[in-house]
């Protein structure tokens, strides 16, 4: 990876930016099939309560369906903590680790859903790669938008039989990767003090390596995409955010994103503005320390009527992009 790579131009997520980049907004006579499916894979027997989080979060972003597809020894649990959900069971391995039955167990899904999300709670993480490499090309073919958070990103550290050794995996259509510093350490080899004072470049490296569009979160989290392009949130401090479950609290929320027809670049940066926002009214709130992660999520659906976060169904978004010039999702600067 090249660690001189620039951005031709870094954006900041701000309220400027969320203002001419509007999210897609259902019709009124629309129906949930409208606002997008999304389907959560997660879990395990010791952190069941991952998948709940990301799952909440889909929905309070406004997907209008939800799958959760979790182990077997929580499915019971998951199902009776997410009444609005169908929860598919799955075959686990002692490791904690899912079956590659569960490829069969939900092909059939990837023409009725709109956006996956894969990894929280996850463990067993040469496991997870193989499930996450067995269940791209259909998610591919199907146009699927995909998310990977935690575990499910050593997808990238064990590529699938044949990769050439050395060799930066790639992936076949861009996907969203979640990592923080730490995460981002383990997945590059770099050393974390000196990802998390200079994060950009490696950022871009690994979106263009890696073909993902990359949200590497901290206290000033960047967004990278494949083509160069860049943007950046700089946090107030608020170390509230800093909480166990808050990084599969923004994995949901950019799944809600994409499953309601959010370009991948978009969601991310929606996603990171709404957490962040929604950590600064519990902050306000309730204190700086002591609220939950489970609470982020009840204050996006607010935030995203008062942020101006919506178009008109059909309307065209406007994005970003490198030379700050904007164009319409799909044209290629």
């Amino acid at each position: 990876m090249d660690p001189t790579v620039r951005a031709l131009a870094v954006h900041d997520i701000d309220a400027a930016l969320l203002a001419r980049w509007p999210l897609p907004w259902p019709d009124a006579e629309g129906d949930k099939e409208l606002r997008g499916h999304v389907l959560v894979l997660g879990g395990s027997s010791e952190m069941p309560g991952a998948v709940i989080l990301a799952a909440t979060a889909a929905l309070r972003a406004g997907a209008g369906k939800l799958t959760v597809a979790t182990g077997a020894s929580v499915a019971q649990l998951v199902a009776l903590a997410m009444p609005e959900s169908r929860v598919i069971a799955l075959e686990e391995h002692a490791s904690d680790g899912f079956s590659l039955d569960a490829v069969a167990r939900l092909d059939p899904l990837a023409e009725r859903i709109d956006a996956i999300l894969i990894g929280p709670g996850m463990r067993d993480e040469p496991c997870t790669a193989r499930l996450v490499h067995a269940l791209l090309p259909r998610m591919d073919a199907a146009r699927v938008g995909v998310v990977l958070d935690a575990c499910a990103m050593g997808a990238l550290r064990h590529p699938p039989p044949g990769w050439p050794p050395g060799r930066p995996y790639r992936f076949e259509r861009p996907v969203v990767l979640t990592p923080h510093a730490g995460e981002m350490a383990h997945l590059t080899g770099a050393d974390k003090a000196d990802i998390v004072a200079h994060p950009d470049p490696l950022a871009l490296a690994c979106a263009r390596d890696w073909n993902a569009v990359l949200a590497l979160k901290g206290a000033r989290t960047v967004v990278a995409a494949p083509d160069g392009s860049f943007w950046q949130h700089e946090g107030a401090g608020n170390i509230g955010l800093a909480i166990s479950g808050s990084g599969d609290v923004l994995a949901g929320i950019i799944a809600g994103l994409v499953a309601r027809g959010a370009p991948l670049e978009q969601a991310t940066c929606w996603g990171v503005a709404l957490h962040a926002r929604a950590g600064d009214r519990l902050a306000e709130r309730m204190g700086t320390l002591g609220y939950l992660a489970r609470e982020i999520s009840q204050e996006i659906p607010a935030l995203l009527e008062q942020t101006g976060g919506q178009t008109a169904a059909g309307d065209k978004t406007i994005r970003p992009v490198p030379g700050g010039q904007e164009a319409a999702p799909g044209v290629v600067s």
